[in-house]
């Protein structure tokens, strides 16, 4: 029996210590695809503008604290927020699809995409605002032309 316990914590141990790799590797997939894919950049874009926002509140901080809080977030931050989507990532995709990515995005066409995809995404939302005030206004006019 206490044969049978020690096998069955030992391989309850491995299999923990298998899965741990397994999740590093994941990790480690994913901090490279995105940096690969542009969104690293992106978010490091989102930290800086957030630090513009703190400057103007706290307008008395000297600017070397700014320069090194700055630093230590877009550090700390980026590796916190791809400890948080990590699950939601493994939910769809595998850890060989993310290497998929990797290596769509390090051809040159990954590449273009990569670098695109901001301004892309910048003007799909200006539009987007645009159609979906076309779509409400258009609505507007159909209940006002049925009595509502």
């Amino acid at each position: 029996m206490k044969k049978f316990i020690s096998t069955l914590s030992l391989i309850f141990i491995l299999t923990n210590l298998s899965f741990g790799q397994s999740d590093n590797e994941y990790r480690e997939a994913l901090q490279t695809m995105f940096k690969v894919s542009g969104s690293e950049e992106i978010y490091q874009t989102a930290i800086s503008k957030m630090f513009t926002m703190f400057k103007e509140q706290y307008a008395s901080v000297k600017e070397e604290t700014w320069v090194s809080l700055e630093a230590e977030f877009k550090n700390t931050s980026i590796n916190d927020l791809i400890e948080l989507l990590t699950p939601t990532y493994q939910k769809h995709l595998t850890l060989e699809e993310i290497k998929g990515l990797i290596e769509f995005y390090e051809t040159p066409v990954g590449k273009k995409y990569a670098q695109k995809s901001p301004l892309i995404m910048q003007e799909s939302m200006q539009i987007g605002q645009q159609w979906g005030m076309k779509i409400g206004e258009e609505f507007a006019k159909k209940m006002k032309d049925k009595g509502y």
